[in-house]
């Protein structure tokens, strides 16, 4: 073995090391091992049994049982493989510059059948449309250069949080109650936040940002965003605000709420993009694709999101509204709003709103690669297990990638010498 390979290997066995010393009984470290190796091996299934019949061929029914155990039955805690997954990437990550964001993202398994924890008909974005499938929310930290996700949860559809028998079935935490989406990122966000780690701006597309109520979260947590929103979002224009509340007449209680009227209302973001000069549009260059340079025409504006204002004693505060608008298309393609301060350059802007490359490319390796989407059992822990040790094998993978540029392959796992005439469980002619 080279050196540089046997460093590599030293620095993976240590951080297997480190891994194990979250899952509290001796007898679990050597299935974490088993399965980390499994997951980091070439092959095309990353479910239990492939993964066992490459790491231990010879004892291949021995070593399928206690990595099952492991993964669907053993009550190991899976948040603090991920603390550990976390720290061990934001040391080589940094060299790279600061963590620049923490990303919302959701992505969806598809999947047949009905008994398989969270599973229901939604919409599955790998697909495009709705479909039988299990959707998770989770938050990376991620620069230019790395990206990692920290939180990782499952997404329990209304159908599954009211029905005691399926969750019982497949051992649905009791304290686990159905939260929408971006309610369980803002928890993911909270629990991040008090972790320490690094704080950055949210960043997320509009399927989180076009929810007010998730915006006003993270703003009263003092957490930075800057998310999509959907066209018939509604702002009042620079320098614009709702009416001051009508004059107390003397009798009954004093107004309180802004107020709107016929001739002073707000204005979608598509007027507001059509109403604005042909000097408020900038080219920006953002990042080197495969395909060369991403650019495309931007402007900005300082707007007052509207949401039922008319509710409130005072107006929201003036915020960035970042519009892009390629050339040759007939509207505007995307909206964003962002608290970063005033001063934040409208490059800067772009940047941050088209980071979440990244965690896209994070999630087809997982899937591609690590097998993150190839989980066969039905439980609440084993899913999470098995998610929280697909990202922890990324983790080493990512913190590779930001120590060599570019990343050699981990030439030092290698899997053991299959048997004379080894044929695999379930293939034809086995015993």
């Amino acid at each position: 073995m080279r050196p540089t390979e046997t460093a590599r290997a030293h620095r993976f066995a240590t951080y297997v090391d480190q891994l194990a010393t979250t899952l509290g009984h001796q007898d679990r470290h050597g299935p974490l091992r088993a399965y980390v190796t499994g997951l980091c091996l070439p092959g095309d299934r990353k479910s239990i049994e492939p993964m066992a019949a490459r790491v231990d061929p010879r004892h291949v029914r021995s070593r399928h049982q206690s990595m099952h155990h492991f993964i669907a039955d053993a009550p190991w805690d899976a948040a603090a493989v991920l603390r550990v997954a976390r720290e061990w990437v934001l040391a080589p990550m940094v060299r790279h510059g600061p963590v620049a964001a923490w990303i919302v993202d959701d992505t969806g398994f598809p999947k047949k059948g009905q008994h398989s924890v969270g599973v229901a008909r939604q919409y599955c974005g790998v697909l495009g449309k709705q479909d039988n499938c299990q959707v998770v929310v989770s938050v990376s930290v991620a620069n230019d250069a790395v990206s990692l996700p920290v939180a990782y949860q499952l997404y329990l559809p209304e159908s599954w949080a009211r029905d005691r028998r399926r969750r019982r079935a497949v051992g649905v935490p009791p304290a686990v109650a159905f939260q929408p989406k971006w309610q369980i990122a803002l928890g993911q966000i909270q629990t991040v936040q008090a972790e320490g780690v690094p704080p950055a701006p949210v960043v997320a597309d509009a399927g989180y940002g076009d929810t007010t109520a998730f915006r006003d979260a993270l703003t009263t947590t003092g957490v930075t965003y800057v998310v999509g929103v959907k066209p018939e979002t509604t702002a009042w224009p620079p320098g614009e605000a709702p009416r001051p509340p009508q004059r107390w007449p003397g009798r009954g209680r004093p107004p309180t709420r802004v107020r709107r009227t016929a001739t002073h209302t707000p204005q979608r973001l598509p007027q507001l993009a059509a109403a604005l000069p042909a000097t408020a549009w900038r080219t920006v260059t953002w990042r080197e694709g495969t395909r060369g340079a991403m650019r495309s025409r931007f402007a900005r504006l300082r707007v007052r999101p509207a949401h039922r204002d008319e509710q409130r004693a005072t107006p929201r505060p003036a915020e960035w509204l970042l519009i892009e608008w390629p050339r040759g298309k007939s509207a505007p393609t995307k909206y964003w709003l962002s608290t970063l301060p005033e001063t934040t350059p409208l490059a800067e802007l772009v940047r941050l709103a088209k980071l979440r490359w990244r965690i896209e490319r994070d999630s087809q390796e997982l899937k591609d690669e690590l097998g993150l989407d190839h989980f066969e059992g039905r439980g609440w822990r084993g899913f999470h297990h098995h998610g929280a040790l697909c990202i922890a094998a990324y983790a080493f993978l990512a913190a590779e990638r930001a120590r060599l540029s570019p990343p050699a392959p981990l030439a030092f796992l290698t899997a053991p010498r299959l048997p004379k005439r080894f044929k695999p469980r379930g293939a034809p002619g086995a015993a």
